[in-house]
């Protein structure tokens, strides 16, 4: 019989979640992007071209210069775990080392690390690295069509780490798919199938290649979840998760986005149950627009909260940020002093991203 489970997550697995799976669904894990230099050129990788074969560094959608920063966006998003991805991370094995080494150091070591990487940069002296760092869990991106370096493999066992095949399913790549199962099934503890996905990337030529969306709303591509149920139903006995592009984009992002709204809330915020922000916003030139320069924000607030006696306002980039009850109270008061005030919905990541501007 076979059982395939829901997790409960927009995805479906047989046997057990792998650790790093575990936390990443629920969001308690920061996606690391630790450089985008790879030695592969994969038609379906889905890194985006200001990324891929950059050397730059991301935690979760900040670009970061350093481990601090790092550790910071970790702390907002409450992450039991890190997963370290690229580019190929091997390429730049002793940054990874730095920075296993310190999340090791400041959140403990229950603190769950897990890297994606492919054979190619696979020795003896870069996984001995990556082991005495601290890596709990080891990912690989085998190359479909060519086998040649899966027999590393065989090198990553000589460590005490938890193991795992991760691949895309491409539709018309059945035979290829069923033979990494069956050389990786005994050698490794899970397989990851991702759904293809089409991406905003020069590199992603998926539609080149012929495939489409499943539906017009959705990055998965047509004929990847079947794919990936019929293995799931060939290798029942094994450990296997399908991980859907809404999983990725909606449930995992949501769930982190979620855990960081609550700890960059202002006592002027509006929490919703999506994770985003209500506020109120006061502009000195309408988004977008060519206006005012070199006003002093703080000059300007500090004059706004003696004037209306209230105290509830910081500055925020270009505009001063308040309650949504504040700005729609004293609306034309702002409008009078050429203002332009606003109730804005924004996502609680790095950037705020904006959902909804309401000028009042």
């Amino acid at each position: 019989m076979v059982f395939i489970h829901d997790t409960g997550y927009s995805s479906f697995n047989t046997g057990i979640l792998s650790d790093g799976c575990k936390m990443c669904v629920v969001g308690k894990k920061l996606v690391l992007f630790i450089t985008g230099a790879c030695p592969r050129k994969c038609w379906y990788c889905p890194v985006s071209d200001n990324k891929i074969q950059h050397d730059v560094i991301y935690a979760n959608e900040s670009n970061i210069s350093d481990i601090d920063e790092a550790v910071n966006e970790a702390k907002l998003c409450n992450s039991k775990g890190m997963g370290i991805t690229g580019g190929d991370p091997l390429t730049r094995i002793n940054r990874v080392y730095d920075y296993i080494k310190a999340f090791k150091k400041e959140f403990g070591k229950k603190f769950h690390v897990h890297l994606y990487t492919s054979f190619d940069l696979v020795n003896d002296k870069n996984l001995e690295i990556l082991y005495s760092a601290g890596l709990d869990e080891i990912r690989f991106h085998p190359d479909l069509n060519d086998d040649s370096k899966w027999n590393k493999i065989l090198l990553v066992k000589k460590f005490d780490w938890d193991i795992g095949i991760e691949i895309p399913c491409i539709p018309d790549m059945v035979k290829e798919t069923i033979n990494v199962i069956e050389y990786f099934k005994d050698k490794v503890d899970f397989f990851n199938l991702n759904e293809l996905e089409a991406a905003d990337s020069s590199r992603n030529l998926v539609f080149d290649k012929g495939y489409r969306s499943k539906d017009f709303l959705s990055y998965g591509i047509k004929g990847s979840e079947e794919l990936a149920f019929f293995i799931m139903k060939r290798f029942n006995g094994l450990n296997i998760h399908f991980c859907t592009s809404r999983l990725k984009n909606i449930e995992q992002l949501g769930n982190r986005i979620k855990l960081r709204a609550k700890n960059i809330k202002k006592q002027y915020d509006i929490l919703t149950k999506g994770g985003s922000l209500i506020r109120g916003a006061i502009y000195i030139n309408k988004p977008g627009s060519k206006g005012r320069k070199n006003i002093d924000l703080e000059i300007l607030k500090d004059k706004i909260s003696s004037e209306l006696k209230i105290n509830i306002l910081e500055v925020d980039k270009n505009r001063i940020l308040t309650s949504k009850t504040i700005a729609k109270k004293y609306k034309n008061y702002f409008k009078d002093m050429n203002l332009y005030p606003a109730i804005v919905e924004e996502l609680a990541t790095s950037d705020l991203f904006e959902i909804e501007i309401e000028f009042l």
